[in-house]
């Protein structure tokens, strides 16, 4: 008899796992990012690497990355970028410059440097908005400001992941490269802009037609995962061309009847992501360069103040409120998570205690973020006007 469990009765017990896993999750309000990534870490010896689950999981990864983009057409996408541009540019200088620098003092190539920049830069999308949500704060001043940043990021990190492949697929590094590399990317963008603006604008009547057809999300994932699979083949990033498809579907006006045929299978695929990332992380060896790991985490969590009370005050926040936009931006998740996942072990391992430890300092000081704000800005009580007589 095989001594090696079929993979039918793994899969089976790894999504009751899941399940229970999640809901003690939502009980103590611990995003499912941490505790997928935690169950992959424990059960890496049971499932090892993987290629079927893998494949399922970056699967997951495009669709959350195309139904991203979806929300955008191109006109309100441009128009939301340029009003939080100001906080996107200081989000870009601290989180990846003044990390590359860091990093560079520390003796390591450039390469790392920008890998470990990436890490640190981005925000998490998935853990904000539902903490957001769950926290009752989604009609709050600041959280305009903060998903407009969390888009800005959502812009500038697909190209970062898409540079990084290239950079990552072998060979030195020249300008000339580099150069090739950057212009893949533009040429992807405006394939993809193209697309959008000329051939799917005209598409409405089509999709009309076809949207109550069951198979009919068989055509929108197979676009999903076409265009990620050409980014592939330009040796760039599937999230960069996965996000370029969601932009291009987007001008056909139907996101939330195509998002309602996409979510099942998302929510299907995508936590096996988190957890193939779990068990690509070996701490045998221990957590290297801990000096430089410390110094991450907290520049990590100043940055993201930084950029919080200065681009808030620029966004037109009040300075309370901009500093309770800024305390509500530390966690780290999807993008740090795919950037990690293209470094060497020892890197990965290093980024991935960055990840989880802003994620958990985040989750708590998102939560704290109000009851902070008011200790440093107290409400003023109204003065008492006296009547005469």
């Amino acid at each position: 008899m095989d001594s090696q469990l079929p993979v039918m009765l793994v899969s089976g017990g790894l999504f009751l796992l899941m399940f229970f896993i999640a809901i003690i999750g939502i009980r103590y309000k611990i995003p499912e990012v941490i505790t997928y990534i935690l169950i992959g870490v424990v059960l890496t010896s049971l499932i090892g690497e993987s290629e079927l689950l893998h494949i399922i999981g970056e699967v997951g990864i495009v669709l959350l990355f195309f139904m991203l983009g979806m929300e955008f057409p191109l006109k309100q996408l441009i128009g939301v970028a340029k009003k939080v541009t100001p906080a996107g540019s200081i989000d870009v200088l601290l989180n990846i410059g003044v990390t590359i620098a860091i990093v560079l003092l520390f003796g390591l190539g450039f390469i790392e440097a920008l890998l470990i920049g990436g890490v640190v830069y981005a925000t998490s999308s998935s853990i904000t908005a539902k903490m957001l949500e769950t926290s009752k704060r989604m009609a709050n001043p600041e959280s305009e400001f903060i998903l407009g940043l969390l888009i800005f990021e959502d812009l500038v990190a697909p190209i970062l992941v898409a540079i990084l492949v290239g950079l990552t697929a072998g060979g030195a590094l020249t300008i000339g490269s580099f150069s090739f590399i950057i212009i893949k990317v533009v040429l992807l963008i405006l394939g993809a802009v193209i697309l959008g603006q000329f051939l799917f604008n005209k598409l409405q009547h089509f999709f009309e037609r076809h949207l109550n057809y069951d198979t009919f999300v068989l055509f929108v994932i197979g676009i999903a995962l076409s265009y990620g699979g050409l980014a592939l083949y330009l040796d760039l990033s599937e999230v960069l061309g996965a996000f370029l498809a969601g932009i291009m579907i987007a001008e056909v006006r139907k996101t939330d009847q195509l998002e309602h045929l996409i979510l099942p299978i998302r929510d299907l695929t995508l936590p096996l992501f988190f957890i193939w990332f779990g068990t690509t992380i070996q701490f045998d060896a221990g957590v290297p360069m801990i000096p430089l790991l410390i110094t991450l985490v907290i520049w990590g969590i100043i940055a993201k103040v930084i950029v919080g009370i200065v681009g808030g005050r620029l966004y037109g926040l009040t300075k309370r409120v901009s500093l309770r936009a800024a305390l509500s931006l530390i966690q780290r998740g999807e993008f740090s998570i795919i950037i990690a996942a293209l470094a060497s072990a020892e890197i990965m391992v290093f980024s991935s205690v960055i990840i989880l430890s802003t994620a958990v300092i985040g989750i708590v000081l998102f939560q704290l973020a109000p009851k902070i704000t008011k200790t440093i800005y107290p409400q003023k009580k109204p003065e008492k006007v006296k009547l005469p007589g």
